[in-house]
C-alpha cells in the first residue's frame, strides 16, 4: 500500500524556493478527494508526517497544511515543529473564540499562521495580531480591490502571499503591490509523491523497538504493547516455545515468557518481530540478510567484549537493510525509530566501532577478502571470519524456519 501526497512550491520575489504547501491527495490522480477537511488534515499527518516528516517532503524547507477548526481547538499535534510547519487556517471554517485563544496559544507557542483564502472579511481582523501570512487567492479580486485591503490592514506587519499566480505580469504588479510570496502556475503545478505505508501496528513496533534499546527492560510496560498485538503475542509464545529456553516446559503467560528468556535474548527477539512486521511480513532474501548480519555482527561484538545490553550490534546488523524493507531511504526511516545514537551513526555513515563490524560483514558478502581482512586486523580481537559467518547463517535459517 502506498499513501499520497502532493507538494507546491512557494516562491520569493526573487523567484528563489521558500517552501511547500503539502496538499492531502488518496491516490495516483492529483486532485483533493471528496473527503471531509478533518479527515484530510488527521490522514496527511498520519500517513505522512509520522512516517516520513514534514521536513523531508518539503526538503528541509518550510511546510504549509491546511488544519480544520476542530483539529486546531482539540487535535493539535504538538509533534509537528514549530520552526518548519506553518499552520494554514481556511476561510471557510467557523469563526469562536475557542478557535481564537487556540491561534493565540499556538502563536505563543512559536507555530506560524496564515490565513488561507483570504476573503478581506473584517470579522478575521481579530486574528491578525497572531498571524504571520495572509494567503490571497489572486483570481477571486481584482487588483483595486486587493490594493484597498492591504491599505486597510498595512498596520498589521504580516507577509502578503499571492495564490494562484498564472502569468508574468500578475507577478510584476503583485510585487509593487507588497507581496513577497508567490505560488501558481506561473511557477509549478503541484508535485505528486507517493511513499510506502507501513502497517497499522507502526506505533506498536515503534515502541517495542525503543524497549529493545532500553538499558533496562519494563516487562509490564513490555507485555501491555504485545498484548495489544494478537499476532505479536502469537509469534513470542511461538518464538518461546520452539526455541532451546521451553525444552522443559511450555510457557503460556505472556509476562512469565519474557522473563525466562532474559532481557539480553529478548530485547534481540523485541526487534526481530519488529522488523519483520516493519517489512509487512516479507521473508525475502533481505529478511534473510539482516539476520545474518544481526548475529554476525553481535557475534564479533561479544568477541571484542563490546557491551551486549542494549544489544547494539545486533540492531546494527538487523537494521541495516530496514531502508530497502520499507523502500523508503535509510535518513528517514532513522527518523523514525528510537535507535541509539551509535546505531544511527553506524547505518547511515559505516562509522564507529558498530560501523566497522557493519562495514566487515558488508565487504564479506561481497567476497572482497582483502578489505574483510584487512578491517578485521583493526579490531580488538581476532576472529575465524568464516566460522562466524557459517554460524550467522546457520541461526537464521532456524529463526526463520524453528523446528
Amino acid at each position: 500500500m502506498y499513501a499520497y501526497i502532493a507538494r507546491q512550491p512557494i516562491y520569493d520575489n526573487t523567484k528563489a524556493l521558500y517552501g511547500y504547501e503539502l496538499l492531502f491527495r488518496d491516490g495516483e490522480q492529483n486532485s483533493f478527494p471528496n473527503i471531509d477537511g478533518d479527515e484530510a488534515t488527521s490522514r496527511l499527518l498520519t500517513e505522512h508526517h509520522l512516517l516520513v516528516g514534514v521536513e523531508h517532503i518539503a526538503a528541509g524547507k518550510l511546510a504549509f497544511i491546511n488544519f480544520s477548526a476542530e483539529t486546531l481547538i482539540h487535535h493539535f499535534p504538538t509533534s509537528i515543529d514549530p520552526a518548519t510547519t506553518v499552520i494554514e487556517i481556511l476561510e471557510t471554517v467557523p469563526i469562536s473564540m475557542e478557535l481564537l485563544q487556540a491561534c493565540k496559544a499556538l502563536h505563543g507557542m512559536g507555530y506560524a499562521l496564515a490565513l488561507d483564502d483570504h476573503d478581506f472579511d473584517p470579522k478575521w481582523d481579530i486574528f491578525l495580531p497572531y498571524t504571520r501570512y495572509l494567503k490571497v487567492d489572486v483570481q477571486q479580486f481584482n487588483l483595486l480591490q486587493i490594493s484597498k485591503f492591504i491599505q486597510r490592514i498595512k498596520h498589521h506587519p504580516v507577509t502578503l502571499l499571492a495564490e494562484r499566480v498564472e502569468t508574468a505580469e500578475q507577478f510584476d504588479k503583485l510585487k509593487l503591490m507588497g507581496f513577497t510570496l508567490f505560488q501558481g502556475y506561473l511557477f509549478a503545478r503541484p508535485e505528486m509523491m507517493k511513499h510506502r505505508q507501513l502497517s497499522s501496528n507502526k506505533l506498536n513496533l515503534l515502541e517495542l523497538i525503543g524497549e529493545a534499546c532500553a538499558e533496562q527492560l519494563d516487562f509490564d510496560r513490555l507485555s501491555s504493547i504485545v498484548e495489544r498485538d494478537v499476532a505479536l503475542s502469537f509469534k513470542l509464545l511461538r518464538f518461546i516455545n520452539n526455541s532451546a529456553y521451553a525444552k522443559e516446559q511450555s510457557i503460556q503467560s505472556l509476562k512469565l515468557a519474557m522473563v525466562y528468556m532474559g532481557e539480553a535474548e529478548l530485547k534481540k527477539f523485541i526487534a526481530l518481530l519488529a522488523l519483520a512486521n516493519l517489512a509487512n511480513g516479507e521473508e525475502d532474501a533481505r529478511i534473510i540478510q539482516s539476520l545474518v548480519r544481526a548475529r554476525f555482527c553481535d557475534q564479533l561484538a561479544r568477541l571484542c567484549q563490546y557491551p551486549t545490553n542494549p544489544p547494539t550490534a545486533f540492531l546494527t546488523g538487523l537494521f541495516s537493510k530496514v531502508d530497502e524493507l520499507v523502500e523508503m531511504p535509510m535518513a528517514q526511516v532513522l527518523s523514525q525509530l528510537p535507535l541509539p545514537a551509535s546505531i544511527r551513526q553506524a547505518l547511515s555513515e559505516r562509522s564507529g566501532r558498530l560501523g566497522h563490524i557493519l562495514a566487515l560483514i558488508e565487504t564479506y558478502e561481497a567476497a572482497d577478502w582483502v578489505q574483510a581482512e584487512k578491517l578485521a586486523s583493526k579490531l580488538p580481537s581476532h576472529a575465524d571470519l568464516a566460522m562466524q559467518y557459517h554460524d550467522a547463517v546457520q541461526w537464521a535459517q532456524g529463526i526463520l524456519q524453528p523446528k
